[in-house]
């Protein structure tokens, strides 16, 4: 063979191999599968199916607007009723844990029914009111069973502590605010549950984002009036009529925005980055 033959042949047996490892790497990348944010928590997150019922949404319904869906996939799995205890005690964590891969992220955001009694014959749901390693025992009224109840902050920990064992980021958000007010302010939970909320998270290396806060501080801003008028009905004082949701979809994803080291930033779609600028009144 001569020379200038053998060079040619060469060189097509190069760009062979070479096209074929492009074609394998981009066969590895198709099929690699994308990630999944979780969403857990109560009715304000998801309220009823998460359609609407009854003309009241929670936020994580509009979530995924503010997202690239072809890069992340947004799932909501909260549950109207469920506290922070009860999402694990009856199952719900059960069914999302198992779907959790490394690269993945859970956001949760649990308070509102957390301060029910902890043991009574209609809900069985509330936890003990702090972040503490304190428990209480009980004979459940409702499931008949011993049960130890532990404190909010704990529960939230071991939902962190389990996403982590999964390579996944947990991010632990502080509940949105209810349409309550003092002297023109709306009320906030930076005593309680935000606050124990927060120290959960760093307790256990988790990143927070201070929902209730960042919604608040626009109310605060947009006056009592507008906020009654505009984001609740006139009959209840905890869930949000559907413009109130995005409202709060929009704060959740300005509190990721305001995480730099947040990964999950860089699957924001352009127009929820304006979106979510526009409704934190920047």
């Amino acid at each position: 063979m001569s020379e200038v033959v053998f060079r040619k042949t060469s060189f097509v047996y190069f760009l062979f191999l070479s096209l074929l490892l492009s074609a394998s790497c981009a066969a590895v990348k198709t099929n690699q599968a994308k990630p999944s944010l979780y969403l857990i928590g109560d009715s304000t997150v998801k309220n009823g199916k998460g359609n609407g019922d009854g003309g009241l949404w929670g936020w994580g319904s509009f979530l995924d607007e503010y997202f690239d869906t072809t890069q992340v996939s947004v799932q909501n799995y909260a549950l109207g009723g469920t506290s922070s205890r009860t999402f694990r005690t009856q199952g719900h964590w059960g069914k999302v844990l198992p779907k959790i891969k490394p690269g993945d992220y859970v956001m949760m955001q649990f308070g509102h029914n957390d301060s029910s009694p902890v043991n009574d014959t209609l809900r069985a749901r509330g936890t003990i009111k702090s972040n503490s390693d304190e428990i209480q025992e009980i004979d459940n009224l409702i499931t008949k069973k011993h049960e130890v109840v532990h404190s909010y902050g704990w529960y939230l920990r071991q939902f962190i502590q389990e996403v982590k064992a999964k390579g996944a980021t947990p991010i632990v958000l502080s509940p949105v605010p209810r349409n309550s007010w003092n002297e023109e302010k709306p009320n906030r939970n930076n005593q309680d549950y935000g606050k124990w909320a927060a120290e959960a998270a760093e307790q256990e290396g988790a990143l927070f984002i201070d929902l209730n806060k960042i919604i608040a501080d626009r109310y605060e801003r947009e006056g009592e009036e507008k906020v009654r008028s505009t984001y609740f009905n006139t009959t209840d004082r905890t869930h949000t009529i559907e413009a109130g949701a995005r409202v709060n979809a929009a704060s959740v994803v300005e509190g990721i925005r305001q995480n730099k080291k947040l990964e999950l930033n860089k699957y924001l779609s352009r127009q929820g980055k304006a979106a979510a600028g526009g409704a934190s009144g920047r």
